[in-house]
């Protein structure tokens, strides 16, 4: 973890890609950014009120897609099998379809231990979410 992240600036690049995210992502309910390295949501703007544990939750669930223990296995068997020796990770961008609404994960190209998060009503055009969340993430590069 550098240094960078403490800085204010940081933090403000932060609220800045979530207000992207929240206001150019079709049919955008919520979005935050998670930092795998810490677990923790570091911001986050959404439509509704909701209870502090879920948002918690919602970092954990984060860190367990991206890197739980299950997935950091299969990443080291296709490393070494590949002879692959750095740290980024293979799984970039998850969708979850829930019962009323659409998650997109995506990691970030520069940091690879923060990772977007855009929740969108289930009617949302994928192809447009998926447009409009890679342009502003690869705006704000933190």
């Amino acid at each position: 973890m550098g240094t960078k992240r403490m800085t204010s600036g940081f933090s403000d690049q932060v609220m800045g890609l979530v207000k992207s995210l929240r206001t150019d992502a079709p049919d955008c309910v919520a979005s935050g950014v998670v930092d795998m390295s810490t677990g923790m949501l570091l911001s986050y703007e959404t439509v509704e009120n909701h209870p502090p544990e879920v948002l918690d939750l919602l970092a954990g669930a984060t860190l367990d897609l991206f890197q739980g223990r299950t997935v950091v296995m299969i990443e080291d068997v296709f490393k070494e099998r590949r002879g692959i020796s750095n740290d980024n990770h293979f799984f970039q961008e998850i969708l979850v379809n829930s019962e009323n609404l659409t998650h997109l994960f995506v990691r970030l190209v520069e940091q690879q231990d923060v990772v977007a998060v855009v929740v969108c009503r289930k009617s949302v055009n994928v192809g447009m979410l998926f447009a409009q969340v890679r342009r502003v993430v690869k705006e704000y590069s933190l």
